[in-house]
């Protein structure tokens, strides 16, 4: 029979599921398998906690969406390095040179499927946070989801304690990176003939 305890419990057995790491217990080899695999990652960065996966991964992605209840508008990545940027992006150096730091930059890519559709169709999101865990996840040599952890329209979460389990019961993995406490980064669009701040 079913029960309120019951559920509980499943509730739980759903949560210890989720493997938690302390940023200075990570092992990046494995990480970087996990990643390529299609885990989804609760991870610190050096401005809010992100939500991740290999961008070349469409269920991953779609998993990610269903999480932040997103399906219209595009997600961004996380770069394998800033020469990987200047090889598949429109964009000019100056603003490649920036990195890694607090910024996202809105970019034109020259050729196609450099992420699947899933992730964006057109314009793409570009980052490398300035944070000891992007060297992990640029070891898997694939572009990586980087979105907030949150539902759509909700606060992002700083503290991973304070996460709903209706979101971390859904990841493989979280990052403890301790409490976080920067804003979001900034998003700058570089598609038009003058840099353009969205945020």
């Amino acid at each position: 029979m079913v029960t309120e305890k019951n559920i509980r419990g499943i509730g739980l057995i759903a949560f210890k599921m989720v493997k938690i790491m302390h940023l200075d217990e990570v092992d990046a080899e494995y990480i970087a398998r996990k990643i390529k695999l299609g885990s989804i990652f609760i991870y610190p960065t050096d401005t809010i906690y992100g939500l991740g996966c290999n961008a070349l991964n469409p269920e991953s992605v779609n998993k990610i969406r269903e999480i932040k209840e997103r399906f219209d508008k595009p997600l961004s990545i996380i770069a394998m390095s800033k020469q990987w940027i200047a090889d598949n992006f429109k964009a000019s150096k100056s603003f490649i040179d920036k990195l890694p730091g607090p910024f996202t930059y809105i970019m034109e890519p020259k050729r196609p499927n450099l992420v699947c559709k899933e992730v964006a169709t057109g314009n793409i999101g570009v980052r490398i946070p300035d944070h000891p865990f992007t060297k992990v996840v640029q070891k898997a040599k694939v572009p990586f989801v980087t979105t907030s952890v949150n539902v759509t329209g909700k606060k992002p979460y700083l503290d991973i304690r304070k996460i709903p389990r209706s979101i971390t019961s859904k990841v493989d993995f979280i990052i403890d990176g301790g409490v976080l406490d920067n804003p979001p980064s900034t998003v700058i669009d570089l598609t038009g003939k003058l840099p353009k701040i969205l945020r």
